[in-house]
């Protein structure tokens, strides 16, 4: 890998969507460097479409991060502060070392040089920092073999307790290794191998392993991602029954699953399948998934099979919707995967966007009396108007009443 000249690498930073507002405000400050994945991305030549970007601070960190602009949130323990600027995201961090009081705990940390941060992060190919400023700015600092292992596109720890000190680099292992297609370099895998074998995870809270769980699911091919979980076995760890068992099912589900799904949705319904829904509840919520998240996947996954099935015995449109009710897309798509693939994708591209133009206060002014009836008549003519048995706003109200007045 040819490594670019300082003033290719400024240009490349400036091209970044996120660049003008950061380089106006570090100005000729020298001491902030933009490091991690934006940097990793950048040697590669890759074009970098993230939103969020790390930053490392020589300095004041809480200044820099006001001068940005934007909302401003600081994490005074850690010396970090971000900002939401215009759609992005700006991570900063103090330059800085960091102590672990126990496995798996939060870290301590104390000011340091930007060479010594940079030996503190989870693996090589994100330990490499570029200069944003001042005389030196472009100027690339990198932690020892970390050029190598990015030219060899491999992954490697920085030292021998990296998993143990956070456990969470594990599931960061699984995510980069997947996303990247780097080969995890041979002793780091031994290390990652043994922690999971010595239940490191079990010293992190399920917060912090849902987050990295949630991560992994948002990824670009999110069936790889968690593939990768289950080549290190930390699946397993996560519940027994937890991990992708039919790669296939999952990418016909994805193929299904429309524009406004989650991705993310289905491939942890289709991971917890094998969970029970009385076991599934309690374990997202410890792994802190937002209620919304957490309903989803749990229909989804405790849902497909039964809604395969009655969308195999369906033969009208009203009897697909029905079969369907009021489940999520992420669940049709999944059912639909597991055998009625038409009536999935009917009900999914046409089917529940059909609409009445008729509503309850319409059956009220008829003279139905509020209550189940009136809903009982919409139901009647929704199905109607599915099955081409009514059309029109006239048609739909008379089909509605004779149901409600039955």
């Amino acid at each position: 890998m040819q490594i670019p000249t300082r003033e290719e690498l400024i240009r490349r930073v400036r091209a970044l969507p996120s660049a003008a507002p950061l380089l106006a405000a570090v100005g000729d400050e020298p001491g902030v460097h933009l490091v991690g994945g934006a940097v990793r991305d950048l040697l590669r030549g890759r074009a970098t479409g993230a939103v969020d970007v790390d930053l490392v601070a020589e300095g004041d960190v809480a200044a820099l991060a006001a001068r940005l602009g934007g909302r401003y949130l600081a994490h005074d323990r850690f010396g970090t502060a971000s900002v939401t600027l215009d759609g992005h995201r700006y991570d900063f961090a103090m330059a800085r070392l960091e102590t672990y009081a126990e496995p798996g705990a939060l870290p301590d940390v104390s000011p340091a040089t930007l060479r010594e941060d940079l030996l503190r992060r989870d693996f090589t190919v994100n330990s490499i920092a570029i200069t944003l400023g001042g005389p030196r700015a472009g100027e690339l600092t990198a932690a020892p073999g970390a050029l190598e292992d990015l030219s060899a596109r491999r992954l490697r720890v920085l030292h021998d307790r990296s998993f143990i000190d956070d456990p969470t680099r594990l599931l960061r292992l699984a995510r980069y290794a997947s996303r990247l297609g780097f080969e995890v370099e041979p002793e780091t895998l031994a290390l990652a191998r043994t922690a999971v074998a010595g239940g490191a995870l079990g010293t992190v809270s399920g917060a912090r392993i849902g987050s990295e769980l949630r991560l992994l699911a948002r990824e670009d091919d999110p069936v790889a991602a968690l593939a990768a979980l289950g080549e290190l076995g930390l699946d397993r760890t996560i519940d027994p029954r937890f991990g992708i068992a039919d790669p296939e099912l999952a990418g016909r589900a994805l193929a299904l699953l429309p524009p406004d799904g989650r991705r993310d949705v289905l491939v942890l319904a289709l991971a917890a399948a094998d969970v029970p829904p009385a076991e599934l509840a309690p374990l997202l919520d410890e792994l802190a998934f937002a209620a919304d998240s957490r309903d989803a996947v749990i229909a989804t996954a405790g849902g497909a099979q039964r809604t395969a099935e009655a969308l195999t015995a369906a033969t009208r449109p009203s009897e697909i919707a029905a079969a369907v009710a009021r489940g999520p897309v992420e669940l049709v798509a999944l059912a639909g995967a597991l055998g009625p693939v038409e009536a999935a994708t009917d009900w999914l591209e046409r089917l529940r966007e059909v609409r009445l133009d008729i509503d309850g206060d319409d059956l009220i002014a008829a003279g139905v009396r509020q209550g189940p009836a009136v809903g009982q008549g919409l139901r009647a003519a929704l199905a109607a108007k599915l099955d081409g048995r009514v059309c029109g706003r006239d048609a739909e109200l008379a089909e509605a009443l004779r149901a409600a007045t039955a």
